[in-house]
């Protein structure tokens, strides 16, 4: 399993910086996040999240979003789907991200998500996950 998965992340990430050199490319981010313990995030589009941490990796595509009432709150919410798996028990599920993004300026975005998860390697089994991060966006 641990094979397939860095393949598979190589693959993507090769993939993904073919697709960012085109002239227009996608909205790119960049940061630090504790989510697979510390890990670094990658967000294309506000719509895709791959994470790459010490523990594992997970991806996420972050399917609904919105605002709150008052237009003058810089948060916004959102709503995913995605896979993790963590290197060291090739532990591996799904997961629904459900977070808080706050707009710090033009350029650094903050957020905070809950991840209810489904590991299935051994039989499912129910757990909930966390995570915090800061990205910068191109």
């Amino acid at each position: 399993m641990k094979k397939l998965a860095i393949l598979s992340l190589s693959l993507l990430g090769a993939s993904m910086s073919t697709y960012a050199a085109q002239e227009s490319g996608p909205k790119l981010a960049v940061g630090m996040a504790i989510d697979q313990q510390l890990s670094a995030v990658l967000s294309i589009e506000d719509t895709y999240r791959f994470t790459l941490g010490n523990r594992g990796a997970a991806a996420d595509y972050l399917f609904k979003r919105g605002r709150f009432d008052d237009p003058q709150i810089p948060v916004t919410w959102y709503v995913g789907a995605g896979g993790w798996t963590h290197w060291d028990h090739d532990d591996y599920g799904v997961r629904a991200p459900i977070g808080l993004n706050w707009a710090a300026n033009k350029h650094i975005d903050v957020y905070g998500e809950v991840q209810p998860e489904v590991d299935l390697h051994s039989g499912p089994d129910l757990q909930l996950g966390a995570a915090v991060g800061v990205t910068y966006r191109f």
